[in-house]
């Protein structure tokens, strides 16, 4: 605010000109006036409209614009301000009035200065982009995508030779990983391939591991809106399954180049395999029928792909590139083709994009995950896609509650070929130039959101456009959140998997509302926070959805207390598989309550040579003429003035005991009486089967029938409902 104010202030005589300044400044003028004349004990004009500010704002324009006096002194009279209404004291609506003005200038001012500083910076950006130096490319940042299980980790670990895999919940990607691959790495696993002869240009290759299940959209769409290379990885074995089809549609949307990794090579029977050899000198060594076996599903493979408007072809038969999608037959297991795919890589990195992998400096920064670290503190992995971050620089962040700025206290990076996500020991670095995965320690950063763009204040830039830019990538999450204040408690470990988890409960098949979302372990507060549902009567939305975070033991013990259900998983679908079983469970509960106060419409006509008891309990045949006839509905005769007879107790149908009759058939009935007044009602003195008996039909029992028994009832049954509901309000007169 008090920026603005010093902007408004120096830009006060270059705005003094201009047309809207002299419109606002003519407003406030005629605003004053007609306070004034308001003040005046004649001048009470009772037809002074409520307008609100905006339409004022337009008609006092037009008015003093118009330039004829009388006209916009009319129009501000007649329009005058709410505040000055309320305020009967001149002077202060005076005051607020030309306050108003101002801060409607001042925005402006704001708004045009905001405007020119991010101008600015992008036209520094750009002339950076112009300079940048033709023989120092960066490391090409690189993604690996396809379906759950098709062994994306797998491929990553054999080049790095680790075990991420074994370490990941259910062996399932949970976060974005990512992994440098060295020059010299690159050198030693291409040397079968390429004899020793690699003319490499690149420092290495960053590799990003994104999560193949379907709830990781965004996390994928995150990755893939990184990198210039992607690895879609299929299994040889099943095709093109789900995944694969949207990693592909994701990749086509942002036009990003692709090679694709068939993977299980080493499933054909009867395969002999060969630890880390080529492709094809690992299939020149296989039997005629393996060999056969792995060209049938290749082809079977690149079938599907044309079907979806794709060519490919395996890459050493491939006769344009340009044209015809390179795929590198592998087996993550033994690492036969990792060499090939490796060398393919780097090929295409070189050879067709050796533009896109200049060098420039210019930051561009993405936030991946943020996470507490034992002895670090809460640390942001971050991609630096270009340009160089150093110790002390000042960084701007999104957070959960506005822009975080802080100052880079130490930049780490794992040991090469290690993953970030790892708990590896870190080399600590003065400066680091893209492309790299880079974990920062700074402070405050506990509030910091995966996800979003992480911008480097240099000298030149203003401070309040570059919070304002980095807030602009948080909209979206927080739009998520229901409204209405109905809903559970989500909490993850990173916004990534907090966005998975939230784009996994809007989906169609699951649509649960969702009141309250946190990052990190669960607390007593959150504890508290869920338990409201207890008051809003939505017992069964007193939850936390808790995905890969702990649960504090106060936590858990206040939960128990206050009937708050935490369900806590490290897979994202068993959660939902929980969440969703309770759900049945209280749905079934309130049934079996409803169940017993709730009327079902029906319309029954007694059999008379099937009377069996006369009085309480009165046993009788019945056909059942509309309607469903259930246990626990109350009968009560329309034609003997809706006298009240009981409820269904018991029904039989051939002798076998049944809930429910539909139209049609005929039951022996049992009703038993619920007060002493229908104790008794006698059959042959009160009614007899001349007597049409229907269900009795209250407010609350068809509330409670649309609410747990819509699905039971046919169109035919809810006509029936309107038709005896209206009996119902013309006998006794009112309304229901």
């Amino acid at each position: 605010g008090a920026a603005a104010g010093v902007g408004a202030a120096a830009a006060g005589k270059v705005t003094a000109g201009k047309p809207w300044a002299v419109a606002a400044k003519a407003k406030a003028g005629a605003k004053a006036s007609a306070a004034a004349a308001k003040a005046a004990p004649n001048g009470g004009n009772d037809n002074t409209g409520s307008g609100s500010g905006s339409d004022d704002d337009d008609n006092t324009g037009s008015g003093s614009g118009s330039g004829s006096g009388s006209e916009s002194g009319s129009d501000s009279n007649s329009n005058s301000d709410s505040d000055s209404e309320s305020d009967s004291d001149s002077d202060s609506s005076e005051y607020s009035s030309s306050e108003y003005d101002s801060d409607d200038e001042r925005q402006r001012v704001h708004y045009e200065k905001m405007q020119a500083a991010k101008t600015a910076r992008l036209a520094r950006f750009d002339a950076a982009k112009v300079h940048r130096s033709r023989d120092r490319l960066r490391c090409p940042i690189i993604c690996i995508l396809g379906h759950v299980d098709t062994g994306k980790t797998k491929i990553l670990d054999n080049i790095r030779r680790t075990n991420v895999q074994d370490g990941e919940a259910g062996g399932i990607t949970q976060q974005i990983g990512a992994t440098f691959i060295p020059d010299t790495a690159i050198h030693d696993r291409t040397k079968q391939l390429t004899k020793g002869i690699l003319d490499l240009n690149i420092p290495g290759l960053l590799v990003i591991d994104t999560p193949g299940h379907e709830s990781f959209t965004n996390l994928r769409t995150r990755g893939s809106s990184l990198c210039d290379l992607a690895i879609l990885v299929v299994d040889i074995m099943h095709g093109l399954e789900p995944q694969t089809l949207e990693s592909l549609n994701m990749l086509r949307l942002r036009k990003t180049p692709f090679i694709i990794a068939l993977n299980k090579i080493d499933r054909m029977f009867d395969w002999k395999s060969n630890d880390d050899f080529p492709t094809r000198e690992t299939l020149d060594l296989q039997k005629a029928h393996a060999k056969s076996e792995f060209e049938d599903r290749a082809k079977k493979v690149m079938l599907e792909f044309a079907n979806e408007g794709l060519n490919a072809a395996i890459y050493w038969d491939n006769p344009d590139p340009r044209k015809f999608i390179n795929v590198v037959p592998t087996s993550a297991i033994t690492g036969e083709g990792i060499p090939d795919m490796i060398y393919t890589l780097v090929d295409l990195t070189q050879t067709r994009m050796n533009e896109r992998l200049q060098f420039f400096n210019a930051v561009q920064c993405t936030v991946l995950e943020v996470k507490m670290i034992e002895g670090l503190g809460t640390t942001m992995d971050v991609i630096l896609i270009n340009g160089t971050l150093r110790e002390g620089q000042t960084i701007v962040v999104a957070g959960l509650h506005g822009a975080i700025v802080t100052t880079i206290r130490a930049l780490l990076t794992p040991q090469p070929l290690r993953e970030m996500r790892i708990k590896a020991n870190y080399q600590h670095h003065k400066e680091i130039s893209a492309a790299m995965g880079i974990k920062i320690c700074a402070v405050g950063l506990e509030q910091a959101v995966a996800g979003t763009a992480m911008l480097v204040q240099e000298p030149e830039d203003d401070l309040e456009e570059l919070k304002e830019e980095v807030l602009s990538d948080m909209k979206g999450v927080m739009s998520r959140i229901d409204k209405s204040g109905e809903g559970v408690y989500v909490q993850a470990s990173t916004l990534g998997s907090l966005e998975a988890l939230l784009e996994f409960l809007k989906s169609d098949k699951v649509k649960i509302p969702v009141a309250g979302i946190a990052i990190g372990p669960v607390n007593k507060r959150d504890v508290m926070g869920a338990s409201v549902m207890h008051e809003r009567k939505r017992p069964e939305f007193a939850t936390i959805l808790a995905f890969d975070v702990k649960v504090s033991d106060e936590a858990q013990k206040m939960a128990n207390d206050l009937h708050v259900k935490i369900f806590t998983a490290d897979i994202i679908y068993h959660l939902f598989d929980q969440f969703t079983a309770y759900m049945e469970e209280v749905k079934t509960k309130k049934k079996a309550a409803a169940a017993e106060r709730v009327s079902f419409p029906c319309v029954l006509k007694i059999m008379p040579n099937c009377i069996f008891n006369k009085r309480d309990p009165i046993v009788v045949g019945v056909d059942i003429v509309k309607g469903i006839a259930r246990i626990g509905t109350q009968l009560c005769i329309p034609s003997q003035g809706f006298i009240d007879i009981g409820k269904i107790a018991s029904m039989e149908l051939n002798h076998k005991q049944v809930d429910k009759a539909l139209p049609g058939q005929s039951v022996a009935m049992k009703i038993q009486a619920v007060s002493s007044q229908e104790s008794s009602r006698l059959y042959g003195r009160h009614f007899d089967h001349k007597d049409e008996l229907v269900s009795r039909i209250t407010r609350e029992s068809i509330d409670m029938l649309k609410e747990n028994f819509r699905d039971e009832l046919g169109k035919e049954d809810w006509r029936l409902v309107v038709e005896l509901k209206k009996k119902f309000e013309i006998h006794y007169g009112e309304p229901m």
